[in-house]
């Protein structure tokens, strides 16, 4: 659960400016040698006009030009007006093919393609508390959907977009959260819709490949910062973002005690890219920072990097002798296994961050949008 909530603003559909030239160059020389697999290739994304997709997208056609692979991607979207509008930099490119249509009951595009990436769901708890059956049924049946796609267009390898939330509330005494962890969320309570579809979207992905279907590699997420984050969400670091830019107070809607850790998402997309071409079918792989940082002293960090430094407000007074819920992984496996590594500091994630919006202009910062 996010400490920090505010009610969305009104989309406003302006366009976003391209990713920093650094991050799609670092992304890609840290993938170059990964690519050759998808030369010549089509690959079909679910998600990919949210704020992971955006970055999926975007690396993929910096390294479909840098490497002159000939790949097409294919994008599923609910509104393709609205995402030409917002991305049309990235829309615009012939590699680029929207199909419109709900990860439920999509009409299957023909003819072949080698990869998917299944990361269409609703991630905020907004979706939780305003229709938690709506959401469940969305991530569930969508996969299912999204399953038969690849059998009928002959797909070997899709990357699952899972989620830490397949855990359950982080024991107290537990620092970090690896795959190894059996617990899950509570099914008697309402708030664990997105945590147990996307428990039962790896469960289908398994089944499927046993049963001699696609093979399926799962990216279990945690907390991300960086350019396409929306800043007016259930995303505290968003919402703490956008008071900075804003030049008001960084409010903090709880006591600020829970600790969580963010990964820069020039980092996310190393690490999905990576997870889809080498790691092992079924066996799910944690992604993020493994450097906790309570919500105060993230709000406060955000606040330092305004000058004059702004002021940090705690709505809520913190318990006495109450443990401080976390949510923070352990990567272990994705560094031995994948060589995998957190190599932005948390501090030029939030300025990259930062400066990225400010290019977008003050339109945008008030209305930061998600996907379509």
């Amino acid at each position: 659960m996010n400490p920090r909530s505010k009610s969305a603003a009104t989309a406003v559909f302006q366009a976003s400016p391209p990713l920093f030239e650094e991050d799609l160059s670092s992304v890609l020389e840290r993938t170059r040698d990964l690519w050759e697999g998808l030369r010549n290739q089509r690959i079909f994304v679910t998600g990919g006009t949210g704020f992971f997709g955006r970055w999926l997208l975007e690396s993929f056609l910096y390294a479909n030009r840098e490497l002159g692979l000939a790949s097409c991607i294919t994008l599923l979207t609910r509104d393709p007006a609205s995402f030409v509008a917002r991305v049309p930099h990235a829309a615009g490119d012939p590699a680029v093919s929207l199909v419109q249509g709900d990860v439920k009951n999509f009409a299957f595009p023909t003819g072949e393609y080698s990869h998917i990436i299944h990361g269409a769901a609703e991630s905020s708890t907004i979706g939780s508390d305003r229709d938690p059956e709506s959401m469940f049924s969305t991530i569930v049946d969508g996969t299912r959907q999204v399953l038969d796609f690849a059998a009928a267009a002959g797909t070997r390898r899709l990357l699952f977009v899972s989620t830490g939330a397949v855990y359950g509330p982080q024991p107290p005494n537990l620092e970090r959260l690896s795959e190894e962890y059996s617990g899950a969320p509570p099914p008697t309570d309402a708030r664990s819709a997105y945590g147990e579809a996307k428990r039962a979207g790896e469960l289908l992905c398994v089944l499927r490949a046993d049963a001699g279907g696609t093979e399926s590699m799962i990216a279990r997420c945690f907390a991300f910062v960086g350019p396409h984050l929306p800043l007016d969400g259930h995303f505290a670091v968003g919402n703490f973002i956008r008071d900075a830019l804003e030049k008001r107070p960084v409010e903090v809607a709880g006591d600020g005690t829970p600790f969580r850790s963010y990964l820069y998402a020039a980092d996310l997309a190393v690490w999905l890219w990576t997870i889809l071409f080498k790691g092992r079918a079924g066996r799910p792989y944690n992604v993020g920072s493994e450097e906790a940082i309570s919500i105060a002293d993230l709000a406060g960090a955000v606040a330092s990097l305004e000058a004059p430094a702004l002021e940090v407000r705690v709505v809520q007074r913190a318990n006495r002798g109450a443990i401080a819920p976390r949510y923070v992984p352990c990567v272990r496996r994705a560094r031995e296994e994948l060589g995998l590594g957190q190599t932005v500091s948390q501090e030029s994630a939030l300025r990259r961050t930062m400066a990225w919006w400010r290019a977008c202009g003050q339109g945008r910062i008030a209305h930061g949008q998600n996907g379509d």
